[in-house]
């Protein structure tokens, strides 16, 4: 009786050693992937927001010169005839 006893208390010890033993460095690690990865996500999404806007901003100054062009052919005063 007294050999199953120690037999099964050696046998959970030799079970349990590697669950102690575990490093949490690969949990803190994983925290250090992650937090990267989000930083670059960020920095990739600022790049795109200002070449997207930057396209805009041009485009918009474009359609204004061109406007402003067709306002300015419609605002010019008629040639006057020549004098008789």
């Amino acid at each position: 009786m007294k050999t199953k006893s120690i037999f099964a208390l050696l046998l959970g010890c030799a079970l349990a050693m590697p669950a102690l033993a575990q490093d949490n460095g690969g949990i803190k690690q994983d925290a250090k992937d992650a937090a990267h990865s989000t930083g670059r996500a960020a920095k990739k999404t600022g790049h795109k927001i200002k070449k997207g806007t930057k396209k805009i901003v041009h485009k918009g100054a474009t359609h204004t010169e061109h406007g402003a062009e067709r306002v300015e052919d419609k605002t010019k005063p008629s040639p006057t005839p020549p004098p008789r």
